[in-house]
């Protein structure tokens, strides 16, 4: 399952800071943007009020208790300033229309008549109430602010008169100051977020150094390197770590050495203990020789017992020879005596030497030749046949490919194949055969030295169970094998 990708360690800490002071900048300065906005709206709106209310009571006593449009004009005029305009209403007469001319001076200016008037104020101006309201009119804001006309008896009760005044004020200004607010509380969250991204930097620079040491350390250790250290400075967590990255690498260390002494210890016997067998078993064998010859004339038992000690010598014979095989590969001594050869004729030698010319079925090619080493390869193949004879079922065949820089020797059987959870240990050295074949009576050392020998050419031994049954060992070798010195030829 192919692992979804992520963004790395840096890049998370780089948004994280950045989406913090995003929110943080957003949240203050769009706090702040309405709380000035409200006060910059609210002081321009009470003062509006006052000042209309300061510019009616002039008026009081009114002239005319039912003025006509004329009247109505003085008294809009009475109440317009510089920045607004007013409408006096009296029934359904009211004050002509006008410019507002505060800030489009002229034929730009709109024009301001009793259609700007919400219904919802006026019918709260006709109850006798102030009421203020803001509205956006052709694009541009506007404070709409309208009072009745009090009549005050001579007892102090008041009445309404029927005169409604409605002044309108242009909240440009106003709408300017808040959006220099807006603008300014965005330059503030682009450097509050510049100051984190920096701020994100360093904190990366200085978490991630130590992680990415860390990394570099442990790939090191993974590779080998089992005196790879990491310098320690600070106190802090990733310090803490170091530390114990440092204890465990030192331990292992301690660990890897005395496994590779006892390795060593291990190698050393085996190749004594194998060399000096030798001696013992040359004669042990001569003597079996003898007794091979004569078990044909003593008495049963005895004659059975020759041929058991005959075959049980060499049987410790090949055993032997089979370790000290093994203690070269481990010891790194084995080299390759390379020659020139036709490979399907060292086949058919393998095979007619051991007399398993009438029981394997080849598939040889002419004319394909390598530099090879004829004694390993002719090891590999003997040990290969000679299991697919043993363990497998016929027919067994021997196919030879290759091409410009490799050939390839397919060497099966048609019997039931191995297991599939045996495949992985197939050449692990001292494994014997699986349940699906008969049990192994050699050392269990033969596909492991066959392995060895193929990777000492720098080729590959590998095993499959085919298609149609059967196990199928293939043989991979380069057609130029390296020099013995290990270089290139």
């Amino acid at each position: 399952m192919t692992p979804r990708p992520s963004l790395g360690l840096r890049a998370r800490l780089l948004f994280a800071f950045a989406l913090l002071c995003v929110v943080t900048a957003a949240a203050v300065a769009g706090g702040i943007y309405v709380q000035a906005r409200n006060d910059i709206l609210q002081r321009t709106q009470d003062a509006a009020v006052q000042a209309m209310k300061s510019r009616l009571e002039t008026l009081f006593p009114l002239p005319n208790p039912a003025p006509g449009p004329a009247e109505l004009a003085e008294i809009a005029a009475t109440v317009t300033d510089r920045c607004s305009f007013a409408v006096a209403v009296y029934h359904e007469v009211h004050s002509p229309a006008g410019r507002l001319g505060c800030e489009r001076p002229g034929e730009n200016a709109p024009i301001v008549d009793l259609g700007v008037i919400p219904p919802e104020l006026r019918r709260t101006v006709a109850d006798g109430d102030i009421a203020w309201q803001r509205v956006v009119w052709q694009g541009e804001p506007f404070l709409l602010i309208g009072t009745p006309l009090l009549i005050i008896e001579q007892d102090r009760t008041t009445r309404v008169s029927g005169i409604e005044v409605y002044t309108v004020r242009s909240l440009i200004p106003e709408q300017r100051s808040i959006d220099g607010l807006a603008a300014s509380a965005w330059l503030t969250g682009g450097a509050a977020l510049a100051f984190a991204v920096v701020l994100a930097l360093l904190a990366t620079r200085g978490v991630l150094r130590p992680v990415r040491e860390l990394g570099r350390a442990a790939r090191l250790l993974g590779e080998g390197e089992m005196r790879t250290r990491i310098a320690v400075s600070g106190s802090d967590e990733l310090a803490e770590v170091a530390r114990t990255f440092n204890n465990t690498a030192a331990e292992l260390e301690r660990h890897v050495k005395q496994l590779r002494e006892m390795e060593a210890d291990a190698r050393r016997f085996v190749a004594d203990v194998s060399h000096e067998l030798r001696t013992p078993l040359a004669a042990l064998a001569a003597v079996a020789d003898v007794l091979d010859e004569e078990a044909a004339r003593l008495p049963e038992p005895a004659g059975r017992a020759a041929r058991l000690v005959s075959q049980e010598t060499l049987n410790l014979t090949g055993l032997v020879n089979d370790l000290i095989e093994i203690s070269r590969f481990d010891s790194g001594v084995a080299a390759l005596a390379l020659n020139e050869i036709d490979v399907a004729e060292l086949v058919r030698a393998t095979l007619r030497v051991r007399g398993w010319s009438e029981s394997v079925d080849t598939e040889l090619p002419p004319a394909v030749t390598a530099r090879l080493d004829p004694r390993r390869v002719d090891v590999i193949l003997a040990n290969l046949v000679g299991n697919a004879l043993r363990h497998g079922e016929p027919p067994v065949s021997v196919r030879l490919s290759a091409d410009a820089h490799w050939i390839a020797l397919e060497v099966r059987d048609h019997g039931p194949g191995l297991d599939e959870a045996a495949l992985p240990h197939v050449f692990d050295r001292f494994y014997k055969a699986s349940a699906a074949r008969a049990r192994s009576e050699g050392s269990g050392l033969g596909l492991a030295i066959a392995r060895e020998n193929a990777r000492l050419h720098r080729g590959d031994l590998t095993v499959t169970n085919a298609p149609d049954g059967g196990a199928m060992f293939t043989l991979r070798l380069p057609r130029r094998a390296p020099d013995p010195d290990g270089g290139p030829e």
